[in-house]
């Protein structure tokens, strides 16, 4: 908070409202006291109907302006900040003249100080804090200098000025600062959250650009194979035209499952009707043999526990990958799927007689995006995928996952 700002010009709060009504309260308190003491020791005293006259009026100004007067706002300044300036110069010259008049009135300054800092800038209000302190002491002198010295009436009401002023502009700064971290809180959870989903936007994205190409582009890449096989045979050898159109067909329907499930965001489509791991993947390798390619599952081991969906749904779309890659691109004849189930990790290998590519220079596009999927799909689940190749030699794909980090 600057050094100059109003503390009034801040937004209310509960806080303030009640030290607000306590301060409004103890005003009352105090102005009736101390009219009671002087009506007490001085109700014959000729200047009596004044002091009452001068309370009265005091009352009623206090009346009209913290409590039914408009609100402060020193901030923006507007006619309500020309009125409370008016308001406290009427209240603060009715206090004085009741102070002179009858000094027990001074104990009405600890309130006033707290008003006059609500309603001025901080260095006006401190300016007129003093000079309320100085007439109270002067007015408590001149009293009870025939009772001979007495310091606390020099010392006490500056001193219990300071410490009531101080208070004040503390706790209003303190509360600034506290605002002030909120608003920062509030912005930078706003921005945390803003950053989480733009990262849950891209995870997404990853993700369904690794079902899309696990799924239905490997289908739609297999259907455009036999497609064109069947059109290049379809006069000369017209029986061996209208399998690939049958197989195609059937690879059409099985993405159209794929599609449909895909959607709803649910297994894959060999998973779906409660079939295990190892049935899906013996289904795959049945789909994936032609005339060209030849493929065998084998199951070594058992699971020592049901494998989560998750895990099942991650190794049957890496398998399905990892094929696809070998139909279109390692120009096999056979490729082995084995699924090994160890105590603490699970292991998928797919394994071809093809020529073979180098992991560390193939280039995105060709393999590399569905490397980079299979990857990405076991590092969900804490576990890795290796790539043993040579060009002009074979090639094993191999998916670890351990039964520990197993996501449900």
């Amino acid at each position: 908070m600057k050094e100059d700002s109003a503390p009034g010009a801040q937004v209310a709060d509960p806080d303030s409202r009640w030290l607000a009504t306590v301060m409004h309260v103890a005003f009352f308190v105090l102005l009736i006291s101390s009219l009671a003491r002087f009506l007490i020791v001085h109700y014959t005293d000729p200047i009596s109907l004044w002091v009452i006259v001068l309370a009265g009026v005091l009352a009623l100004l206090y009346i009209f302006g913290p409590v039914t007067g408009p609100a402060d706002d020193v901030a923006h300044p507007s006619p309500s900040t020309v009125w409370s300036r008016v308001w406290l110069a009427a209240v603060i010259a009715s206090w004085a003249a009741l102070v002179i008049l009858a000094p027990s009135f001074g104990w009405c300054a600890v309130p006033l100080f707290y008003t006059a800092l609500r309603t001025l800038r901080t260095r006006a209000a401190i300016a007129l804090v003093v000079l309320v302190t100085a007439l109270v002491v002067a007015a408590q002198v001149q009293l009870r200098l025939k009772f001979g010295f007495d310091p606390t009436l020099i010392f006490a009401p500056p001193a219990v000025a300071a410490v009531a002023t101080a208070m004040f502009i503390y706790s209003q700064r303190q509360s600034s600062r506290l605002r002030t971290a909120i608003a920062d809180l509030v912005q930078t959870r706003s921005e945390l959250a803003a950053t989480e989903r733009r990262e849950g936007t891209l995870a997404e994205r990853q993700r369904l650009s690794m079902e899309i190409h696990d799924s239905l582009a490997q289908g739609l890449s297999s259907q455009q194979m036999l497609l064109q096989a069947a059109d290049r045979l379809w006069v000369t050898d017209s029986d061996t035209a209208h399998r690939h159109v049958d197989a195609a067909r059937t690879i059409a329907e099985r993405n159209l499952i794929e599609a449909r499930r895909f959607v709803h965001d649910l297994a894959p489509a060999d998973l779906a009707d409660g079939s295990g791991l190892d049935d899906a993947l013996r289904s795959l390798a049945e789909r994936e043999t032609s005339e060209s390619l030849r493929v065998r599952f084998h199951q070594d081991g058992v699971p020592p526990e049901p494998l989560p969906a998750r895990i099942q749904s991650t190794l049957l779309r890496i398998a399905q990958g990892a094929l696809a890659n070998v139909r279109e691109h390692a120009d096999a004849t056979m490729a082995v799927v084995t699924i090994t189930y160890l105590d603490d990790q699970v292991v998928l290998d797919i394994a071809d007689d093809g020529r073979g590519f180098d992991p560390a220079k193939q280039p995105e596009g060709v393999r590399g995006y569905g490397l980079s999927a299979m990857r990405a799909r076991a590092s969900q689940h804490g576990g890795t995928v290796t790539f043993e190749s040579t060009p002009g030699e074979a090639t094993v794909v191999s998916a670890a996952i351990p039964l520990g980090a197993a996501t449900p």
